[in-house]
């Protein structure tokens, strides 16, 4: 084994868990009156240059690494510069929207480094073991971040709520990978593929793949696993909820793709109507959820269970085409959310003064720059042309059709109707004239963070709805690393036609 090769493997976690580890060694030597937004710069730096070892890792060969439970592939190293650019986005909202009276600004960096860490391992793990190692790492960190609100009773309700439930949903995952394991013998994602076919336990193996089902559902927040989503959004800070609501669910959809492609193909009869449905039930329960929504987190939160049901209809597709669209939605939605959690975060602060849709009445009267930034983000939400969440549903429906998911894809199309009503909800207030009442009266300065997590953001939907073809293009070489994919696609389920 090449040392030197395998530590370039897994240089982005090195690098990300070195930062995590120095700024808890460093704060406790700063004095008491000491801003301790330098640990969060000190954060930023770590993640670039996570975000570089990454983009450094298209030069490398695909392989595995330490007795194959690492793999490095276009796939891995598409979702490790996604994760990383969201950290940094959300770290920068953090730097805006904190103040140096903020308690625990020292964990709170070194939770988001750590987090970040056990994302970007299950992404690349190839190994279900070391998949539910990662899961752990990533969401005790959301856990703890989701709490972080300590003053309000909101915070620990949402971070209890957070871990309960979650603990829950990881003990599925651990039960399905036992099963799979006995059916198969091996706990290797590709080892199980090629074991599948031989195995005199089928039944374990979809009972296993039921559960392990449960347990990702619930990190996507795909229906009927969402039942935490409003209230962890509602009572995490915004710069968290930015976080938690587009990285960790990026990690446990390249998870999902891995194992349904690349360990269970065979399945595809059991886990398609299954995905199916879990795609129609989402964008429906979200999108009317939200309808009824006055609180823009909770909306939002809504928002969110609707695109994971977007980004499953793509799981459907058993085609390379399904795998590149449903990685280039994840993109385009990381995006657009993040992008609207930098303004909500900054006009509303750390503490969440303003929460109602209402209270964003006039908001472009009073800043041009935030008012405009959201209206854009909450058109790219709905799928209008020339933004990154237009060619992520054009993609995803695409694949559908292509496959002969007729009706999964007209569902879509409806929802999408759906939703366009609450999000102009939203922009028309934003747009509308506020009275000299208004809670939004005062709107504090954009500050240097907070322009460099809207350009981040802004560019990238941008760049996703007028040149797609780029991202595109990686997203497929990333699919294509799965040899189950470039067969012919197998007959349609009933459910679909």
């Amino acid at each position: 084994m090449n040392t030197s090769l395998s530590i370039l493997r897994i240089l982005p976690e090195v690098i990300l868990c070195v930062t995590g580890a120095l700024i808890m060694l460093v704060e406790p030597f700063l004095a008491p009156t000491t801003s301790r937004k330098s640990l969060g710069w000190l954060a930023v730096l770590g993640v670039l240059g996570a975000l570089v070892a990454s983009l450094y890792q298209y030069q490398l060969a695909p392989g595995t690494a330490y007795f194959g439970v690492f793999q490095t592939d276009p796939f891995s190293v598409f979702f490790y510069v996604l994760i990383c650019g969201i950290v940094l986005a959300s770290l920068l909202i953090a730097l805006d929207s904190t103040s140096d009276s903020t308690s625990g600004l020292g964990e709170y960096f070194a939770l988001a480094c750590f987090g970040a860490t056990g994302m970007l391992l299950m992404t690349s793990a190839v190994e279900l073991l070391l998949v539910f190692i990662g899961l752990e790492i990533s969401s005790i960190s959301t856990y703890i971040l989701a709490g972080f609100r300590r003053k309000s009773a909101k915070g620990p309700e949402a971070a209890i709520k957070y871990f309960l439930l979650g603990s829950f949903a990881t003990a599925f995952f651990l039960y399905g990978i036992a099963l799979i394991f006995g059916a198969t013998g091996t706990t290797a994602i590709y080892d199980i593929a090629a074991k599948l076919g031989s195995s005199q336990m089928p039944l374990l193996a979809v009972i296993g793949l039921g559960m392990i089902l449960i347990g990702l559902g619930f990190k996507v927040s795909a229906v009927p696993f969402q039942v935490w989503t409003p209230d962890v959004y509602e009572g995490a800070p915004s710069p968290v909820v930015a976080l938690m609501s587009t990285a960790p669910k990026a990690a446990a959809f390249a998870v999902l793709l891995r194992i349904l492609y690349g360990a269970l193909p065979t399945l595809h009869a059991h886990w398609v109507p299954i995905v199916w449905w879990l795609a129609v039930l989402s964008m429906t329960v979200g999108n009317l959820g939200a309808l009824r929504q006055k609180n823009v987190k909770r909306l939002l939160a809504y928002s969110s269970i609707a695109h994971a049901g977007y980004i499953l209809v793509a799981f459907t597709a058993l085609s390379a085409d399904g795998i590149a669209a449903a990685s280039f939605y994840t993109v385009s939605y990381a995006a657009m959310n993040v992008g609207v959690f930098a303004v909500v975060s900054h006009v509303g602060g750390f503490d969440d003064r303003l929460t109602l849709i209402e209270d964003y009445r006039g908001l472009a009267w009073r800043s041009p720059l935030l008012g405009g930034a959201m209206a854009f983000f909450l058109i790219s939400l709905i799928g209008i042309p020339f933004t990154g969440g237009f060619f992520g549903k054009f993609y995803v429906f695409s694949a559908a059709l292509h496959s002969g998911f007729i009706w999964l894809a007209v569902i879509g199309l409806a929802n999408s109707g759906i939703a366009a009503f609450y999000y102009l909800r939203v922009a028309t207030a934003i747009y509308s004239k506020a009275p000299e009442s208004s809670p939004i009266a005062s709107v504090p300065r954009a500050t240097v963070p907070l322009l460099f997590a809207l350009l981040i953001t802004v560019a990238a939907t941008l760049i996703l709805g007028i040149v797609p073809g780029k991202i595109l293009g990686v997203a497929k070489a990333g699919a294509a690393t799965y040899p189950s994919v470039n067969a012919s696609a197998p007959e349609t389920t009933a459910a679909g036609r």
